[in-house]
């Protein structure tokens, strides 16, 4: 019998421009999307702008809920939820997400996949994710199957109408106190 472990998926809405034009077609109250190894989110990973400052240079990121991006926006939102998943789960998350911090340089972030959500048509390019499309990457890849669709299909909101996911925290992000943790990635 395999051990249980958690992972965790933060859901996000920082109130920035690029989010309120997002958040105006999907009607979603989180729009951004991350994946962590401990409850304390300090391993979170996810596509996302790679400085706080510039939100045209996008690509795959180490998130951090204390500096960086979050902390030029303290009023962010979040909803943090936990998926029970098995050791061998976790070990192949691992091993995917090694392989996006590897070659973190040449990974973009996929924008005509957002507006390919809008046509319910997946576009995809290789080396080029948006946020809750890696999140579903890193998921489908390692065997754990949500929903019957492809990733570059899948929105931030579609983790929340999600069964399997436990509801952990919901509030401001900086208000989150999360218990002592799991699992660090490391890098």
């Amino acid at each position: 019998m395999t051990d249980q472990r958690s992972i965790y998926i933060l859901l996000t809405n920082t109130g920035t421009l690029f989010t309120k034009v997002i958040q105006s077609y999907t009607k979603a109250p989180y729009n951004h999307a991350s994946i962590s190894f401990n409850r304390e989110l300090s391993e979170l990973y996810s596509f996302g702008r790679k400085h706080p400052s510039n939100p045209l240079n996008g690509g795959f990121v180490k998130e951090d809920i204390q500096t960086g991006t979050y902390s030029k926006y303290p009023n962010t939102t979040c909803v943090i939820y936990e998926l029970q998943v098995t050791d061998r789960e976790v070990e192949k998350m691992k091993r995917v997400l090694h392989i996006f911090i590897r070659s973190r340089q040449k990974y973009m972030y996929n924008l005509l996949g957002v507006i390919g959500i809008t046509l319910k048509e997946p576009v995809e390019f290789s080396n080029s994710y948006f946020c809750s499309q890696f999140v579903a990457e890193i998921l489908q890849r390692s065997g754990i199957k949500l929903w019957n669709k492809l990733p570059a299909l899948v929105t931030p909101d579609d983790f929340r109408q999600s069964e399997r996911l436990a509801l952990v925290y919901e509030g401001k992000l900086s208000d989150y106190k999360p218990r002592n943790g799991d699992l660090d990635v490391g890098e």
